[in-house]
């Protein structure tokens, strides 16, 4: 399992427009792409974060590369503060199995 965690900081002006693109995103990932047991959106004051699951390392990279992801990749140009913030995380799980993972 590959768990991902993604910031976006869009610009203030474009905020409603990157989100939708988000969600228009998030539909065909989880309509389309193989593996994906995760991906929500969260919103923060000044910051989107993507959380991401999925099944393998291979997903994931087919993922990068896939069509939602590169549409995504071009609605986005031009609509954000910096480049996004890609963390590609590994479960530590601790605790309860309900609650020391995604």
């Amino acid at each position: 399992m590959t768990v991902i965690v993604a910031t976006i900081y869009p610009e203030p002006k474009h905020r409603a427009e990157v989100i939708a693109a988000l969600e228009s995103t998030i539909s065909r990932v989880h309509a389309e792409d193989e593996g994906c047991e995760l991906y929500a959106l969260h919103e923060g004051e000044d910051r989107l974060v993507m959380i991401e699951q999925w099944s393998s390392p291979d997903t994931l990279t087919a993922h990068g590369k896939g069509d939602a992801f590169a549409e995504l990749s071009k609605q986005l140009e031009g609509k954000l503060t910096r480049a996004l913030d890609v963390q590609v995380l590994q479960p530590h799980p601790a605790g309860t199995e309900q609650q020391g993972q995604l």
